[in-house]
C-alpha cells in the first residue's frame, strides 16, 4: 500500500526540488508536477515528489487523522 501524506515547504530550490517539512522530519522532494508551489504551502508527497498543492486546513486535518491512527 502507498500513502501520500502532506509536508509543509520549507524552501524552494533552483535545482526544481523543495525542502520540506514532514512532522519534524525535513527531506528533499520533486517540484516536477507543482512547480508553481512556495513556501508555507503543504504539499501532498509520494515516494519523494510533490504531487499536488494542498489547502492548509485540509493538510492539518488529513495530519491530524494520521496521527489518531498511529496511537
Amino acid at each position: 500500500m502507498c500513502l501520500a501524506v502532506p509536508a509543509l515547504v520549507k524552501e524552494i530550490r533552483p535545482d526544481g526540488s523543495a525542502l520540506v517539512d514532514l512532522e519534524g522530519v525535513e527531506m528533499e522532494v520533486r517540484l516536477d508536477l507543482v512547480p508553481e508551489a512556495k513556501p508555507g504551502q503543504y504539499l501532498v508527497v509520494h515516494a519523494g515528489y510533490a504531487i499536488s498543492v494542498l489547502d492548509e486546513e485540509e493538510a492539518r486535518e488529513t495530519l491530524k487523522l494520521l496521527e489518531e491512527m498511529d496511537g
